[in-house]
């Protein structure tokens, strides 16, 4: 590295630069190099998110100026991912612990989530409940299959304040994350967390809402991935030989465990070809991303019945 910048704006415009010429996959904390830089910086130097522009003219100090080095070192070369480096992430407004044991959030349910809760609530609302703001009766039980670090179970908490809450998760490493958000969060009580294959060893219960976003990477494809990409765990994203391997096992046991006017909303990214090759009779409804992925469908527990996969 030649003479190290003298100011946080001097770092963040020799990031953006470094970021280009190493070809840094992004993603997974922000989907461009400057603002995953200044996060980084911010974090780093212990400064707010929310800091004015104003702090990019401050003054580096040279003890300042080793860590940030070191922050960009383990980034750039080691390919590290941000959310690694700071042990936190972001969704839905809420902050979140992450380590390696853990894929780091990131999800469409975040935008998607209020659309699902108010098609649910429509479906399972009192017959001739003609208002649109009376509350329904049937949102009771929600579950977020393959919970990860426990990030979806906490939106589905907070989108369902009266529901019962289940997460499942076959990791036990990733289990104890999940674990440690809920308590975090003020969760560990109402949000029931489960050791377990799919449904294999839960209780059975019949739920309103079984949403997840599995695994869902073809195993061909894993060792592709982007160096950052393949150090989230590798039981986080490949999902078998066509991405659908938890996604079978899911609908398959959903049948059995939804309420008669209950949806399974899944997050399957790239896998929605496959989806729609292996269960073209499920007739699942897209819905519309911001970013035209489109890549989270709805399957309601009628179609599911009538199912003979």
């Amino acid at each position: 590295m030649p003479a190290r910048p003298q100011t946080i704006a001097g770092w963040l415009d020799w990031a953006v630069r470094a970021y280009a010429r190493k070809k840094v996959s992004l993603g997974q904390v922000a989907d461009n190099a400057h603002d995953e830089a200044l996060y980084l910086l911010l974090r780093t130097l212990e400064l707010p998110l929310e800091s004015p522009r104003s702090v990019l003219r401050r003054k580096v100090t040279s003890e300042q100026a080793a860590r940030v080095a070191e922050i960009f070192r383990r980034r750039l070369d080691e390919r590290v991912p941000a959310a690694y480096l700071t042990r936190e992430a972001f969704l839905g407004g809420h902050k979140f612990y992450v380590d390696e044991r853990v894929i780091i959030p990131r999800s469409y349910f975040v935008e998607l989530l209020p659309e699902i809760a108010e098609l649910l609530e429509d479906t399972v609302r009192s017959p001739g409940c003609a208002s649109r703001s009376a509350p329904a009766r049937g949102v009771k039980r929600v579950v977020d299959v393959c919970t990860g670090s426990g990030c979806l179970a906490v939106l589905l908490a907070h989108q369902f304040p009266t529901a019962k809450v289940d997460a499942i998760e076959l990791s036990p490493a990733a289990a104890a994350v999940a674990r440690f958000n809920l308590a975090q969060h003020g969760l560990g009580d109402r949000v029931t967390l489960h050791r377990s294959d799919v449904f294999d060893a839960v209780k059975p219960a019949r739920y309103d809402l079984i949403l997840s976003n599995p695994p869902y990477v073809p195993t061909r494809e894993m060792r592709d991935l982007p160096d950052e990409f393949r150090r989230e765990p590798a039981m986080a994203l490949d999902g078998g030989r066509d991405g659908l391997d938890i996604v079978r096992k899911l609908l398959r046991q959903a049948r059995e465990r939804l309420q008669p006017r209950g949806i399974v909303a899944l997050e399957v990214g790239q896998a929605r070809p496959a989806l729609e090759k292996s269960f073209p009779e499920l007739e699942p409804h897209w819905l519309h991303t911001q970013d035209g992925e489109d890549c989270v469908c709805l399957i309601p527990a009628a179609r599911l019945k009538s199912w003979n996969g």
